[in-house]
């Protein structure tokens, strides 16, 4: 739970500082996240503490999902090896995600009999359809690099070795790209799963009349008519 409280600051942090246009997100040891210490729960099981830990670790796992899908600039996951549990439920969250080809991704909750959290359970089915997410969810899967990109999971995979190269590239294509409708095009498509599409038609178009009163468009299509590449990261 430390780790999830420290993971939002950070996350709060990078979406306030205005010079930050991308953001990565990556774990540590060779690994995205192994999801929840095992340990850590037993030591809570045995104590009778149970609920309240998953009540505290579920609510910071949200928050720092929703900080994600809430900042108005892109996130990259890199994953270069497992991200298990309530780690795959993160790295679902942001807007672009490369694998090495070691990468895994495991569900993991139904093997502790645990309800999955972080966002999973929306996720899934809208990235593969409900079939294919119980499928997931239901036989315990673990997800290769390679499949994980046939079904959509992830964007990229590359050899392990070229994993951070491939990473700090594509942030920083994505942060000299136009963060600000980028932050538009995020919300509008998580919201385009409970809107109708009057609500989302009207939601369009706030974004496009609030694009037109900032800096980015002008300077696109200053860019377009000059025959020039636009400078969106530019002051």
């Amino acid at each position: 739970m430390p780790s999830f409280r420290a993971l939002r600051e950070q996350l709060q942090a990078a979406a306030l500082e205005e010079s930050v246009r991308a953001v990565i997100l990556t774990g540590s040891g060779g690994a995205f996240s192994a999801g929840g210490d095992v340990a850590v729960m037993d030591e809570a099981r045995r104590a009778g503490d149970l609920p309240r830990l998953f009540h505290e670790l579920t609510g910071e796992q949200e928050l720092s999902v929703r900080e994600v899908l809430g900042m108005r600039k892109p996130v990259v996951a890199s994953i270069p090896g497992v991200a298990a549990g309530g780690g795959l439920s993160l790295a679902l969250s942001a807007d672009w995600r490369i694998a090495s080809e070691q990468a895994l991704l495991v569900p993991a909750f139904p093997a502790l009999g645990a309800v999955p959290d972080g966002g999973l359970t929306y996720f899934l089915p809208h990235f593969l359809g409900i079939g294919v997410a119980q499928e997931l969810l239901f036989t315990h899967a673990r997800v290769p690099a390679l499949r994980a990109r046939e079904l959509g999971l992830v964007h990229e995979v590359v050899a392990s070795s070229d994993l951070d190269r491939r990473t700090w590239e594509r942030a920083t294509e994505l942060a000299e790209g136009p963060t600000f409708a980028y932050g538009w095009m995020k919300r509008l498509m998580v919201s385009a799963f409970s809107q109708s599409l009057e609500s989302q038609l009207t939601l369009e178009r706030r974004g496009a009349l609030e694009a037109a009163r900032g800096k980015e468009l002008p300077e696109g299509i200053r860019a377009f008519r000059e025959k020039r590449r636009a400078s969106f990261h530019e002051p």
